[in-house]
């Protein structure tokens, strides 16, 4: 196919087809390194019945080789037509005031903490600051395989309780986030949007950027009037560029926007108003009076959360996609148990 000369003819597709390509190799070589790995500890086995100075090693090795056949197993549970690809990730802060807006923005660096660890490149595109701390909102870009596919097992209200460091009597506080997730998509994926159903704005970017970003009206604000979706990007160095980003996120959420009009129309929408509506929550952190994180889709738990909120949420992602995997979801709760 790529020996042909209109192959090359189309770019985005063209791109499209070498990523894919790339991603089955990559998958292929997994799997031959995996059976090399395991022709060797079985060779290690041997030797380790014959001399304990192998058994270290052999340990070592077979630990490894059980994290690679998690993280096949876990990469076998995204089929979806968008999986694969990157994600656009926005975080909003909701009820609870500065504590929300706290929450929101221990969220944003529980998420990039978690792209980190996993050695995806993540670009945040616009940020609003909290009044007094935090943030109200913030939208970032997570580029790597299975990006949208892992980060869309995050998508719904997450709730905080602890006692509030913003108030006087340190009492204990509710606070919530939500988490929004959309495919990246890629350029070969059309989606209409007619400039006259737009109401693009421009004002001076209110994140970090030097003189330059704060003096001129950089930022980009596009309302699709139609829908009411509303996106906006700051952190690109011209206005131009970050109109480009801001029509780019709003293809996403026009695209998630159109996907969640289908599954109405094929009733199968109350399931997902569960998952990410803001009225009712997919997972509880709970700081005091006891630790204690647990999803209320999965009923997965775990009392530590301090490295949760250093970004450890793959074992929440596995037992989402297992449990989706298998028609188990059940619906988020109003209360956490």
């Amino acid at each position: 196919m790529m020996a042909q000369p209109e192959f090359w003819n189309d770019p985005a597709r063209a791109g499209h087809t070498l990523r894919a390509r790339h991603r089955v190799e990559s998958e292929i070589e997994a799997v031959e390194r995996l059976e090399r790995e395991l022709e060797e500890i079985e060779i290690l086995l041997d030797l380790a019945q014959e001399d304990e100075a192998f058994l270290q090693e052999l340990r070592e090795r077979v630990s490894r080789a059980a994290a690679e056949i998690a993280e096949m197993e876990l990469k076998a549970l995204l089929s979806g037509e968008h999986d694969a690809g990157n994600a656009i990730v926005t975080i909003t802060a909701g009820a609870g005031g500065t504590d929300a807006q706290d929450w929101a923005e221990m969220l944003l660096r529980l998420y990039l903490r978690w792209a980190e660890k996993h050695g995806y490149k993540t670009e945040l595109l616009d940020l609003q600051p909290g009044q007094e701390a935090g943030i109200k909102s913030a939208t970032f870009r997570v580029e790597g395989e299975y990006a949208y596919g892992y980060l869309s097992a995050e998508s719904g209200v997450h709730r905080l309780v602890r006692l509030s460091p913003f108030n006087i009597a340190h009492s204990r506080e509710t606070s919530f986030a939500s988490v929004s997730v959309y495919p990246d998509l890629d350029e070969d994926i059309v989606v209409e949007i007619d400039e006259k159903d737009l109401r693009i704005e421009t004002f001076r970017a209110s994140g970090a950027g030097g003189q330059h970003v704060n003096k001129t009206e950089s930022a980009v604000r596009i309302t699709h009037i139609p829908t009411g979706i509303v996106v906006s990007c700051q952190n690109q160095r011209s206005q131009h560029q970050n109109r480009e980003m801001a029509m780019r996120i709003l293809r996403a959420k026009l695209y998630e926007h159109e996907r969640q009009k289908r599954l109405a129309e094929r009733q199968q929408l109350e399931q997902n108003k569960r998952e990410i509506s803001f009225g009712s929550q997919i997972r509880s952190y709970v700081l005091h009076p006891y630790k204690l994180v647990k999803d209320l889709r999965t009923r997965y738990e775990t009392s530590d959360v301090d490295a949760v909120l250093d970004g450890e949420i793959d074992e929440f992602i596995r037992q989402y996609l297992i449990a989706k995997r298998k028609g188990a979801i059940e619906p988020a709760a109003t209360k956490p148990n």
